[in-house]
């Protein structure tokens, strides 16, 4: 009677969604990928911020940790975009030019996504 109750623990379970501060959906898809919800009307920046959230927050990543996108640009309609802790796993010219310090190889800080990208965002009520 009790392995009943037990079989359902043993089967895998889906990844936790994580919603970032920003109200985005972010998940992991490996164990350096971090895959963001596609959403209506959000810019890029909004994305990074997302995966940087996740990766300080989730993963516990210090705020120099390094993102790269690791979806080719253009994105279709309707996809969301997935990043990477692995330089290796980065798309070619997908990144952000950042000025200022650090690497020049389309890559963000985790920090950085978080302080210069993230803006909570209000929900739209209707009476």
């Amino acid at each position: 009677m009790r392995l009943m109750f037990l079989v359902p623990l043993l089967l895998p379970m889906p990844a936790a969604a994580f919603t970032a501060q920003n109200g985005m959906t972010v998940t992991q898809i490996g164990p350096t990928e971090i895959a963001v919800a596609h959403e209506a009307r959000r810019d890029d920046t909004d994305y990074w911020c997302a995966a940087g959230d996740f990766a300080r927050r989730v993963l516990g990543q210090p705020s120099q940790t390094r993102i790269w996108r690791a979806t080719p640009k253009p994105r279709k309609a309707g996809q969301g975009i997935v990043f990477t802790l692995d330089p290796a796993q980065k798309a070619e010219g997908a990144g952000l030019s950042e000025f200022g310090s650090g690497p020049q190889d389309g890559s963000l800080s985790a920090g950085m996504a978080v302080g210069s990208f993230c803006r909570v965002r209000m929900p739209f009520w209707r009476d």
